[in-house]
């Protein structure tokens, strides 16, 4: 099931809200309509107060977005959640400096709605900032009024808010990408990553527990998400520095049972009973046609009584990949165009069926590989 809804396209980049979305908003129409006395202006307060900072957070990510465009790395999607955002681009920047850039770029863009925020309030006949900033209580009272100018006042506390929070040093956070960028420009990737991800995971323990103990299981639940992915950078990480080391002519399956046009889904099923092989490359001599997954066949067979030819089940449209690419070059391609498998090419000369999973299981054979030669030499010195 697909769970984001497409609600935008901006500079051609989806943007989505995930059905959770629309949880928090009626927490806050349920938290607005308390106040005062006509509960339906609140709740409706409160939706548009939460669209207003969700527009914020999507312009946030839109500032990383077209600044990685600006260095040839193109965005799959902006997704909105509950949390916050997530600009889905398609590979991490090669160069420590890109990625500081990128990181930094959405922060920024608050920066600036705060900045003419402030100029709405300078310019406001009826407010002066320094009274308010003075008295604590008057700001507090404009961020929980009703009115447009408490709009203005909640969100540029909100944007203010949103700068510091994204500064901490943890992953995924912005302020855990720009301490990587910083530190790679001295120690290399692998090694700032492993350090920023340890930062990112301890900050994330240490949020957790006050989290718990205060009771703000809000904060607990941020803390569980930045371990998780200062967690998930480190993996993407050791894989980049393993995968990057072979080619995709290294790991395509070079013995894979391969399909005739005039083939129908029962020579299909044979082999699925009788192999491991889950894909099939529809070809004509030399030639492809299209690839026939396991996925088809039982769809195929859910739907159709007959035992039809495989050419009407195959996927014609399949996604190429250079033999002499890396495996890394393959996951982040095939990652962003979510395909699980592509089809190998020397030139115009197709060779076989590389899959998602055939990386994953090159990824661990080359980890054990490199762990025994280590293990090795370690002996060897002893």
């Amino acid at each position: 099931m697909n769970w984001s809804i497409k609600i935008a396209q901006v500079a051609n980049i989806p943007i989505k809200v995930h059905i959770t979305f629309f949880l928090i908003l009626g927490l806050s129409a349920a938290q607005w309509a308390g106040r005062g006395d006509d509960p339906i202006f609140g709740g409706l307060f409160g939706i548009v107060l939460m669209l207003a900072l969700f527009l914020c957070v999507t312009l946030h990510e839109l500032g990383h977005s077209l600044m990685a465009r600006f260095f040839g790395i193109d965005t799959r999607e902006i997704l909105l959640m509950p949390l916050g955002g997530v600009a889905q681009i398609n590979k991490n920047p090669e160069k420590p400096l890109h990625e500081f850039l990128i990181a930094v770029a959405g922060p920024l863009v608050n920066v600036v709605i705060a900045a003419i925020l402030l100029l709405i309030i300078g310019i406001h006949p009826d407010l002066s900032l320094a009274n308010l900033l003075l008295d604590g209580s008057g700001l507090t009272r404009l961020t929980n009024d009703m009115s447009p100018t408490g709009l203005i006042y909640w969100l540029l506390t909100a944007n203010v808010s949103l700068v510091l929070f994204n500064l901490i040093p943890a992953f995924p956070l912005d302020g855990g990408r720009m301490l990587r960028a910083l530190l790679a420009m001295r120690l290399g990737m692998p090694k700032a990553t492993q350090i920023a991800s340890g930062i990112g995971q301890a900050l994330a323990i240490g949020l957790g527990v006050y989290g718990f103990l205060s009771g703000n299981w809000v904060l607990a639940l941020v803390a569980v998400f930045v371990f998780v992915g200062a967690s998930q950078e480190t993996s993407t990480a050791q894989a980049k520095t393993v995968l990057i080391t072979r080619k995709v002519g290294d790991a395509y399956n070079k013995h894979a049972i391969s399909l005739q046009n005039g083939d129908r889904i029962s020579r299909v099923v044979d082999y699925l009973l009788t192999s491991y092989q889950p894909d099939f490359a529809v070809v004509f001599g030399n030639r492809l046609l299209g690839i026939v997954t396991r996925e088809d066949v039982m769809r195929a067979l859910a739907i159709q009584p007959n035992d039809c030819y495989v050419s009407e089940i195959m996927n014609r449209a399949v996604f190429k990949l250079n033999a002499a690419d890396t495996l890394d070059d393959a996951r982040e391609k095939m990652g962003a165009q979510n395909v699980r498998v592509a089809a190998v090419y020397d030139g115009e000369q197709f060779l076989g069926l590389l899959s998602q999973e055939d990386i994953s299981e090159a990824f661990a054979i080359l980890t054990f590989v490199n762990r025994h030669q280590q293990l090795r030499a370690i002996s060897a010195q002893t």
